[in-house]
């Protein structure tokens, strides 16, 4: 199909309807081209990335089976959109698999609400100085994700910065000492799966090269040497440090043992 017979535009993707049929594709910038096609009648759909902007070139990856649900379709083309962006560009002389579309300082505070779609996804607006916005759709996992990154580069980069200007501030006026509380006892242990995952690291020197976790993060998983063995060895240690959010134990695999730390069932 030419680009004139892709009249409509749903959540980022091209659509064009033909009967109980609906067509949607989107082109990626490295050359790859996302396209989805839904059966109204048969309520089925079917998923594939091809090379070549138009869509017609040979394919990188089809789904192997008809979605029957259309979230479950949906779902499907988004990891397949997340799949392909990540690939080397196919283009002759571009290297990078997603040229840069928009740089700029951004203004003010970024606004966050929650998307519009069906899936759990959240609308990330940015307004630049220059006067445009730029409007992102991420889903749950990729927010969490962000998150994280955020606070890594917070508590390594941005912390050293503020531990300069509070020395600075030092040096210029009198620092009134006060009694410091201890709330020592009151350590609500951590909450999310990234706070989970930064007491592993911190606490136990288990890295994310050790760690798995279920998509919903309703568990995390501990995987491989030294990792489990230093796990089990500190048992005690372990349930406290992350209590009362998540419960650990250890479960016995073909040959190996994991240590997979569950949510607490009142925990959201």
């Amino acid at each position: 199909m030419y680009d004139e017979d892709w009249p409509e535009s749903v959540a980022g993707w091209e659509l064009a309807r033909h009967g109980h049929h609906e067509n949607y594709r989107k082109r990626l910038a490295n050359g790859i081209t996302v396209s989805a096609r839904w059966d109204g009648e048969e309520r089925s759909g079917v998923v594939e990335a091809r090379v070549e902007p138009i869509g017609i070139g040979r394919t990188l990856t089809r789904s192997r089976k008809e979605f029957n649900s259309k979230d479950d379709f949906f779902t499907a083309a988004r990891l397949v959109v997340d799949m392909a962006a990540n690939l080397p560009s196919m283009r002759m002389g571009a290297e990078s698999p997603a040229d840069s579309w928009v740089f700029g300082e951004v203004a003010g505070n970024v606004e966050a609400v929650p998307g519009t779609d069906a899936e759990p996804e959240v609308e990330l607006t940015f307004t630049l100085t220059e006067g445009r916005t730029v409007e992102l759709v991420m889903t749950e996992e990729q927010t969490d994700d962000m998150i994280s990154r955020i606070y890594s580069i917070s508590k390594h980069v941005w912390s050293e910065y503020h531990d300069d200007e509070e020395d600075d501030d030092e040096d210029e006026e009198d620092v009134v000492e006060q009694e410091v509380p201890d709330v020592s006892e009151v350590d609500a242990g951590p909450d999310t799966g990234h706070e989970l995952m930064v007491v592993l690291e911190e606490k136990f020197g288990v890295t994310q090269d050790f760690v798995m976790a279920h998509v919903d993060w309703s568990a995390v998983i501990v995987v491989g040497e030294p990792a489990v063995r230093t796990l089990l060895d500190r048992a005690e240690e372990l349930a406290d440090a992350v209590a009362p959010g998540w419960l650990p134990g250890a479960v016995e695999r073909p040959g190996e043992i994991w240590v997979v730390l569950h949510r607490a069932p009142f925990r959201s």
